[in-house]
């Protein structure tokens, strides 16, 4: 089948685009990859996100990008071809909200830094009360998460991309920065132990 991401992402002006810088061939043809429903890759790395970047379009015309963050996982996968998170109290200006209620075509952008990798999406978004779906809202919320959850979106997936690691700097979280020092630290306090001891039994000698 053909690659629907482009199918959804390439307009007549991408294609004038492609063609000014020489790349228009590039993506012409059928390259039989099926990008209209998630494989196990993209549904762990999604399981495993912390947050992500997702943008809406106003009834103006104007873009608007938004981050989302939550525990690990927060992003929940509900089948291959649809995604839910429940919505938490933020700065109460609600643009992501009312753009999605005149046009639910979304765009996600996932990314793992350390890993190099993102992962692109397009989505249509449904916005639903916490209590019309029990089950769904049993799902997302995350009772330990110290913020108040006002909806939940659901995501209907139309297309996803992987793009390449080039110009995605490395950056770890805090937690990866200790998980990765703690070893060290481990080592370090071991290491001053035995120093300790020594100078302790050159002390005893040289009395």
């Amino acid at each position: 089948m053909p690659y629907h991401f482009l199918d959804v992402a390439i307009t007549p002006n991408v294609r004038l685009a492609q063609a000014e810088m020489g790349a228009d061939q590039i993506w012409l043809g059928n390259y039989n990859r099926e990008s209209d429903s998630f494989t196990e890759s993209e549904l762990a790395f999604i399981a495993s996100r912390d947050s992500f970047y997702m943008a809406s379009v106003s009834e103006t015309g104007w873009p608007y990008v938004q981050h989302r963050g939550g525990p690990p996982g927060f992003l929940k996968v509900i089948d291959d071809k649809t995604l839910a998170f429940a919505d938490y109290r933020g700065n109460r200006q609600y643009i992501s909200t009312g753009n999605y209620a005149a046009n639910d075509r979304a765009c996600l952008f996932l990314i793992d830094y350390p890993r190099r990798a993102r992962l692109k999406i397009y989505m249509h978004v449904e916005k639903l009360t916490l209590v019309i779906d029990p089950a769904l809202t049993n799902l997302v919320f995350d009772a330990g998460y110290r913020a108040k959850a006002e909806r939940i979106f659901r995501l209907r997936l139309e297309a996803f991309d992987w793009n390449c690691a080039q110009h995605i700097t490395p950056r770890y979280t805090e937690r990866e920065v200790e998980q990765a020092v703690t070893p060290l630290r481990e080592r370090l306090a071991q290491l001053e132990a035995e120093n300790l001891a020594l100078r302790t039994r050159l002390e005893a000698i040289g009395e």
